[in-house]
């Protein structure tokens, strides 16, 4: 059962809401007069702002917000603020909180509080004060409201003057559940409960030789899981490793390449010219495939020492040839550096022709963000002209252990790593992606940027119509309670929003998703519709 949460402004929803407060506030709670029309009009309904939960276009939730004093506690209370606990910048009323008889599960409570929230914190609003009926206290203490001054109202319709900060909101039982988005990021990914409950083990020495075998053990199963000799697990982020990728690559002579088809191929460049290295750049289109017969021609021209990209593009969703690529590698006695951040965990990665390739444990493996990964195919040895943290000699030579590491991440990475000894988890996520693409443009009419062939399973990017912003329909989802990726600055610039595959996402909540993203893309269309109109 899908819910959308909305600010009400289409005439039937307004007669909708006249009807659920009448339910509410004269049916239920004996606070008004009953009338033949069964509606209620609330004395303030042209300064509130109604915020509502629809369902198949019903209005099955809603609450009123008004910034306007004097309040409706103003009339209860004498000199109501000297009963607050500070004096705020900006204050709110929330009033006529109801939902439907059918529809009392905990879901709406849970959005519509998602939603007031978000919607005071872009107002810039840090307090607001509520007259909560006394027959639902525990369930405004559950949501961070807290009592202040005497009850008001009658004995058959009794209320407690109640006040919500962002502070008693984090404090509250509910905030941890709310703040619970589902998440279809490509990172930080979902994070399952016995992730969590390995890292919140008591840490250990990085000397201790508990950590020292653990360490091993974990290197064990990542060889086993790319095919290669070699790992360093380096704490730190994906940049680090591609650092630590480059400063090596500064040790070796000659020339190298840089294959560009997307953004993070693009940081790559950075990366080398950060150390100064001696390289040439191919680049292809954003959303295109790396062209392996102008790679080839490059080949046959000069002479290259290595050959850099990255596997899957999370930027463009574009899923590059890496086979192929060592293949023309070996054929030109050229050595492939690969980034295997976004590809590890959602397709299977043979690294065992690569050189040097780079992966992390807050993707698609289903870790915690704090480790990354360098996978080599030679030994290495230390040089006194790195960067003693970058120096992935060093690594091989203390065993990836050179420096402090931390216990807590490994033993989140260590329980996420078994779930690969299968290759049932990239079926799974190839079958959901396939699933999820075909909802999005049969159902949804959305363009996928990567042409299906060349697609990575485990993120797409939408091309949005230009009616529609990739940053207001972000924001949308995330009223909703999904997040979607549409932050990052590059998909800004080019109207994209992205969906990723990387975490433990169940179908149930795709299908909601989907919904939710239906609803806002057609409300986003009659937004520009009626803006087009009205300038006409």
């Amino acid at each position: 059962m899908s819910y959308f949460f909305k600010i009400a402004s289409l005439p039937q929803e307004i007669i909708q809401i006249h009807q659920l407060n009448y339910q509410t506030f004269v049916e239920e709670i004996p606070q008004h007069t009953p009338n033949p029309e069964r509606r209620l009009i609330d004395r303030f309904h042209d300064e509130n702002t109604y915020l509502i939960c629809l369902h198949e276009e019903k209005v099955v939730g809603m609450l009123a917000v008004r910034t306007q004093r004097p309040f409706s506690l103003d009339d209860k209370i004498d000199d109501l603020d000297q009963y607050l606990p500070f004096v705020p910048e900006k204050i709110v009323e929330v009033r006529l909180l109801a939902v439907d008889a059918k529809h009392r599960r905990g879901r709406i409570f849970y959005g519509l509080m998602r939603f007031l929230m978000r919607y005071l914190k872009k107002q810039g609003i840090d307090f607001a004060v509520i007259s909560g009926t006394t027959r639902e206290l525990k369930l405004y203490h559950h949501f961070g409201f807290t009592p202040f001054a005497k009850r008001v109202g009658t004995k058959k319709a009794e209320y407690q003057p109640m006040y919500l900060t962002y502070d008693t909101y984090r404090r509250s039982d509910a905030f941890r559940i709310i703040d619970m988005t589902s998440s279809y990021l490509a990172g930080p990914v979902g994070v399952e409960k016995h992730v969590y409950e390995a890292f919140a083990k008591e840490a250990k020495s990085h000397r201790n030789d508990e950590f020292i075998m653990q360490m091993k053990h974990i290197q064990k199963k990542l060889c086993s899981l790319t095919q290669v000799s070699h790992v360093q697990i380096l704490l730190g982020s994906g940049t680090l490793a591609n650092d630590a990728v480059a400063a090596q690559l500064s040790l070796e002579p000659g020339c190298g390449l840089i294959l560009v088809n997307g953004e993070f191929g693009k940081r790559l460049v950075d990366h080398a010219s950060r150390f100064s290295l001696n390289f040439d750049i191919l680049e292809e289109a954003y959303g295109q495939p790396l062209s392996l017969d102008r790679i080839e021609e490059l080949l046959k021209k000069k002479v290259y020492r290595w050959v850099w990209l990255v596997h899957c593009e999370t930027s463009t969703g574009v899923l590059n040839d890496l086979p192929r690529m060592t293949r023309l590698g070996k054929k030109y006695g050229v050595q492939v550096v690969c980034d295997c951040i976004s590809s590890l965990g959602t397709v299977p990665c043979d690294l065992k022709d690569v050189f040097m390739a780079t992966g992390v444990s807050g993707k698609a493996i289903g870790a915690l963000t704090g480790l990354s990964f360098v996978f080599h195919k030679e030994r290495i040895q230390p040089s006194s002209r790195l960067p003693r943290y970058l120096d992935l000699g060093m690594y091989q030579e203390w065993d990836s252990i050179p420096y402090s590491h931390s216990s807590n991440l490994m033993n989140a990475l260590s329980v996420t790593l078994d779930q690969f000894t299968d290759s049932k988890v990239y079926e799974e996520t190839s079958s959901m992606y396939d699933w999820v693409r075909n909802q999005l443009e049969q159902r949804l009419g959305l363009k996928i940027l990567a042409p299906r062939d060349v697609s990575a399973p485990g993120i797409l990017t939408i091309e949005l119509d230009p009616r529609l912003s990739s940053s207001r329909i972000g924001e949308r989802m995330l009223d909703q309670g999904f997040h979607l990726q549409f932050e990052s600055s590059y998909l800004k610039q080019r109207n994209w929003l992205q969906v990723a595959f990387m975490g433990k996402i169940k179908r149930e909540n795709f299908v909601r998703m989907l919904d939710s993203l239906e609803q806002v893309i057609k409300e986003g269309k009659d937004d520009f519709t009626q803006t087009d109109c009205s300038t006409k």
